[in-house]
């Protein structure tokens, strides 16, 4: 027990479900073997938390761990991702390149989303845990490597292997140490303290009281489906800090950033519509965060400028207007004041549809994050795949 408690201190993670606790359990028995691992679960019950704890107790510690998010990768450039590929190979091969195996050489890989490789990729994946052998993209060279291989899936792997989407045989050599994660509703007692540690932190990164549920509202919440699990948990946390200006969460309250159905069934959207609908949601409500930040910013600014005062949280324009103006440069018709609830007739400012508001927030996120779109979905609070998807629907060139 008191390894599960270092490995959840160790990674941040929050719950005391026993069904929880089982699945680390697994996670750190089987580390120290190379035995391939199976994570199963619904999308958004933290899947990718169990690969890097058995990579942190294994003898490979201190060798490569790398990440592959096989569903946001095209099935064009799959393989040459995954194992390499030579000068010339294809369209755009101008030099040779290493592959994710290859340089995992001696580590550990993720294989994420592992359900949505092709098939062709799917008998190359096979042999590499068969024999520890591939080969590159446009090369006859068979080459080793010792990886060690946990593969992540919120797929039906049974059924896809019986609608024959999947190899039977490579579902097996996956699947040798199978871990399940368990749904956010199958542990109810973690469900108020997930949701108090992400109200904190949206608290403390931008500096507003931390929102806390009545009992009536914690009931509700605990009862609630949550088909999206603690991305959902997660994102209804931070959309509740940003909009509400009450701290005291009531159930009238709470119900309304819930969907509209019974607590007890499931929903009948399907996985990748949620995923789309909670991606938007949340992509939107970044943008509310970011324009928090800027006007505090700006408050900030025009205060330094005059005299480097501390800017009260409830500055209004209206008190320092005569001020700013004299620092502003002349212009040729005066300036007038103006009260708070006048109306200001400028020129008009061009509307910007949710699509413009979300393509100008994707590409502030890749520039800060220097093109990386792994950094860039972690800000956005989406997952990689689904960046991947909106870069293409948005006409967004990187």
């Amino acid at each position: 027990m008191n390894d599960i408690l270092s490995v959840k201190q160790r990674f941040g993670i929050i719950g005391n479900s026993e069904l929880l606790n089982r699945a680390l359990e697994v996670a750190v028995r089987v580390a120290p073997t190379d035995l391939s691992v199976l994570v199963t679960g619904e999308s958004g019950v933290g899947k990718e938390f169990f690969p890097q704890i058995i990579h942190a107790f294994s003898a490979r510690k201190h060798n490569k761990y790398i990440a592959v998010n096989c569903g946001a990768i095209p099935d064009g450039t799959i393989d040459s991702e995954l194992f390499g590929h030579e000068k010339g190979a294809f369209t755009g091969a101008i030099d040779s390149r290493k592959g994710y195996f290859e340089e995992a050489d001696g580590g550990t890989i993720f294989l994420d989303e592992v359900g949505e490789l092709p098939l062709s990729t799917q008998v190359r994946l096979l042999r590499v845990l068969q024999t520890g052998e591939f080969i590159r993209v446009g090369s006859a060279k068979v080459q080793k490597t010792n990886v060690r291989v946990v593969a992540a899936t919120n797929n039906d792997l049974v059924k896809a292997i019986a609608e024959g989407r999947f190899r039977e045989d490579l579902y097996y050599r996956l699947n040798t140490v199978p871990i399940a994660v368990p749904a956010l509703r199958e542990r109810p007692e973690d469900i108020h303290l997930l949701f108090r540690k992400f109200a904190s932190d949206v608290a403390v990164q931008y500096n507003m009281p931390a929102i806390r549920l009545n009992d009536e509202a914690r009931k509700m919440l605990e009862e609630y489906y949550w088909r999206g699990n603690i991305r959902q948990l997660k994102n209804v946390a931070e959309q509740i800090s940003a909009i509400e200006q009450t701290r005291e969460i009531s159930p009238e309250i709470l119900a309304r950033y819930l969907a509209e159905r019974p607590a007890s069934s499931p929903s009948v959207m399907g996985a990748s519509q949620f995923e789309e609908l909670n991606s938007e949601r949340e992509l939107l409500y970044k943008i509310l965060f970011d324009m928090r930040s800027d006007i505090n910013d700006l408050k900030r600014m025009i205060m330094e400028m005059r005299g480097g005062y501390a800017v009260p949280h409830n500055i209004h324009p209206e008190h320092h207007h005569k001020d700013i103006v004299g620092l502003l440069p002349s212009a040729p018709a005066p300036v007038e004041e103006y009260a708070e609830s006048e109306e200001v007739v400028d020129e008009p400012t061009p509307i910007l549809t949710k699509a413009d508001m979300q393509r100008e927030q994707i590409v502030r996120a890749l520039r800060r994050n220097s093109g990386s779109r792994r950094a860039a979905a972690a800000e956005l609070f989406m997952s990689e795949r689904t960046l991947y998807r909106k870069i293409k629907e948005l006409g967004i060139e990187e």
